[in-house]
């Protein structure tokens, strides 16, 4: 094993600490100071994985801000599309409501004209009616009364019948 694998974990933090230890009791400075570095290694190295995860982990964050963010806008999005089709389909709705009640409207007033001119019809035939009883019965009275004129002057004749003419 090489000075280099075991630098790093904590062989590598046992390591150092050996050394530092057998370097104050040997009093082998050098040994002492390599053993702090090899251990003082230990905790940058183990720092270092400290921040790179939580800087990762902060990365994984804004990136799931981010993504929380685009649907947000994606979600509003959606809404707005789903609103302007829900508008869309309510014109749609009413234009056609607005038109059955032309079209509805139209027949009524085409149904009351036509019931009109029919009314209008029966009364101009009705009128007629009438007025050909009158002549009827007008004809009728006259007649009658050309009879009783005949049969008057008849009488008058057989009372007078040479009279003042």
């Amino acid at each position: 094993m090489t000075d280099r694998d075991i630098a790093g974990g904590l062989a590598g933090k046992l390591a150092g600490k050996a050394k530092e230890t057998a370097g104050t009791v040997l009093g082998d400075e050098e040994l002492a100071r390599e053993g702090r570095l090899q251990g003082a290694q230990v905790d940058a190295e183990r720092d270092a994985a400290r921040q790179a995860e939580e800087a990762e982990q902060r990365e994984a964050e804004a990136d799931l801000e981010a993504e929380k963010s685009a649907n947000e806008v994606e979600r509003r999005r959606l809404e707005a599309e789903l609103a302007a089709k829900e508008r869309e389909q309510a014109i749609e709705s009413d234009r056609e409501r607005a038109e059955r009640e032309a079209d509805e409207q139209a027949r009524r007033a085409e149904a009351a004209a036509e019931a009109q001119r029919q009314a209008g019809q029966q009364a101009a035939a009705a009128t007629e009616l009438r007025a050909e009883a009158e002549r009827m019965t007008d004809a009728q009275e006259a007649a009658e009364l050309h009879r009783e004129a005949a049969a008057a002057e008849a009488r008058a004749d057989a009372i007078d019948p040479e009279g003042d003419r």
